[in-house]
């Protein structure tokens, strides 16, 4: 399979086998270095395409490749160089952040994890919450720790799941541009599952449509608010999911 950040060939899962399809034949291949944005109201297989990008849930059909490693055969190779976030999933409750920052680093076999850590604590605003049980933090609090988890390996490729859920105006301001930076220094590729349709208007250069499991439409988000005649990625959103036909003439 290619080197591309990621290459699906007809992804697909089901969950039992005479059920439908949570996701249906999903193919695409994605560059490194770009930002992608899955999008889709909730059923419509964001969270199993995410799982089975990290070779959590095993495809039922079609296969997957992350950074040129078929997840099938060698994952772990990928999964060194590749890293997640989503606020829904919490971090040990017990122990400091501090103590699960070095956990992931040691998983991650991260050189001069106390080095790291502590730039993550800098640019990330964590430095009171180091010593801090995980589960006393508050919801913003944790969307943060998760971001730092999820940089802790400098990672080719970063998986985000709502990643500024949560966080109030003005930090999930500075997050996206955190997260720009980042792509922008590191060449990282950056697959982006969200509800908020102004942050991937502004984080990605291309957009999935997910409904039902299959790809319904797909293309930058200027692209897509043109092709439907709508004035922001929103309108398109709910145009899809409630199957109203918008879509104009070029």
């Amino acid at each position: 399979m290619s080197s591309d950040a990621i290459h699906a060939e007809a992804l697909t899962k089901r969950y039992r086998t005479d059920g439908p399809p949570a996701v249906d034949g999903l193919t695409f291949r994605m560059p490194r270095g770009a930002t992608w944005g899955l999008l889709g109201g909730n059923g419509a297989g964001k969270t199993t395409t995410i799982a089975m990008l990290l070779g959590l849930l095993v495809p039922s059909g079609g296969r997957v490749a992350c950074l040129g490693h078929d997840m099938a055969r060698d994952r772990f190779e990928a999964l060194a160089r590749m890293n997640f976030s989503s606020p829904y999933i919490a971090l040990p409750a017990r122990i400091s952040v501090a103590e699960n920052l070095r956990v992931y680093a040691h998983l991650y076999d991260v050189p001069q994890a106390e080095r790291r850590i502590a730039q993550l604590a800098e640019e990330l605003q964590l430095g009171e919450l180091l010593d801090r049980p995980a589960g006393e933090l508050s919801a913003g609090q944790k969307t943060r720790v998760a971001l730092a988890k999820a940089l802790i390996n400098q990672p080719e490729l970063l998986l985000l799941d709502e990643p500024t859920a949560s966080l109030d105006p003005d930090t999930g301001d500075w997050v996206r541009s955190l997260l720009e930076r980042y792509r922008a220094e590191s060449g990282c590729a950056i697959l982006l599952a969200s509800h908020n349709m102004a942050e991937v208007e502004r984080l990605c250069g291309h957009v999935l449509m997910l409904k039902q499991g299959r790809v319904v439409d797909e293309g930058s988000p200027a692209a897509l608010v043109a092709k439907y005649g709508r004035e922001d990625l929103e309108q398109v959103f709910l145009d899809i999911a409630r199957g109203r036909q918008r879509a104009v003439a070029a």
